[in-house]
């Protein structure tokens, strides 16, 4: 099942994307306005009768937005994949992997969903792509043990953690250059975890303009879905609708020589084994 949020003729909505077309929940289920309120109810199953009516609209025909498009947190890991940490290491920025998960948050405004452009910052060249597997809360949790962590998931999406790399390495504090407007990316949709077999055993691609960048495989993460969840849930609850982006692996471009940026009239895509594929076009403000 793939659940989206999206517009339609100017009003938002959110429903399933189906090979023939997409269903409209949100008219069909008044006590869930949104997808994020669907997700509070643990997917119910009137949700997944509903997704059997006849499609309603052409994909081609929705613009899509993040698939869920207020959520309470967005948490992100840094250097969760050996050779990510490697390849920065080597580039001078990190020395030592992180003992303890590399937490940063981002804001939804920084996101565009699939389709739409990625808006290049303008005020530099060092526009980098990240390729990510991203985990969809599903039950609000605080303290969560790790062994109890996938009880609060309630999916899968993919992400592209757009990051301005000189913003990004000012200071310490990496937040600036992961937050520039719309400068990432999430969707197209969000699958169920029931939806998908074992979660560390999913490849990530990451390509630009056709070109195969990242391609790397979840079981190489160094902090787990199960200890991210437990990390971050000590010191905030996490809500229905939270998204945690759990890193990404290497060939990252400010480590290749020459280093490789995004630009404008670029498109880049982000497939994800089970997931689909992510894509959107670079486009200067």
């Amino acid at each position: 099942m793939r659940y989206a949020s999206f517009e339609i003729s100017g009003k938002p909505g959110y429903g399933i994307v189906r090979d023939d077309g997409v269903v409209d929940l949100g008219r069909r289920l008044k006590d869930h306005p949104t997808l994020k309120s669907l997700i509070a109810a643990g997917l119910p199953d009137i949700a997944a009768e509903a997704a059997a009516a006849p499609a309603d609209y052409a994909e081609a025909d929705i613009s899509y937005l993040p698939p869920v498009t207020d959520p309470d947190h967005i948490w992100c890991l840094a250097l969760n994949y050996v050779e990510h940490h490697s390849e920065v290491e080597s580039a001078g920025r990190v020395q030592d992997l992180p003992k303890q998960p590399a937490v940063f948050a981002r804001y939804i405004d920084s996101f565009a969903g699939h389709r739409r452009p990625l808006l290049h910052p303008g005020v530099s060249e060092q526009f980098d792509y990240e390729g990510e597997l991203a985990v969809v809360i599903g039950k609000r949790g605080h303290r969560i043990e790790a062994a109890d962590a996938f009880d609060h998931v309630a999916g899968y999406t993919i992400l592209n953690d757009g990051s301005v790399r000189d913003w990004q390495f000012h200071t310490r504090q990496i937040t600036p250059g992961k937050n520039f407007y719309r400068s990432g990316s999430i969707g197209p949709w969000f699958v169920p975890k029931g939806d998908i077999g074992d979660v560390y055993d999913l490849r990530i691609r990451t390509t630009l303009n056709g070109q195969v960048l990242q391609d790397g495989t979840t079981a190489d993460m160094v902090h787990r879905i199960d200890r991210f969840i437990a990390y971050v849930s000590t010191f905030l609850p996490l809500n229905p609708g939270d998204i945690l982006a759990t890193g990404t692996p290497s060939g990252v471009g400010f480590s290749r020589k020459p280093p490789v940026w995004m630009k404008d009239g670029d498109t880049c895509e982000v497939s994800i084994s089970g997931l689909g594929v992510l894509t959107n076009t670079v486009q200067t403000r």
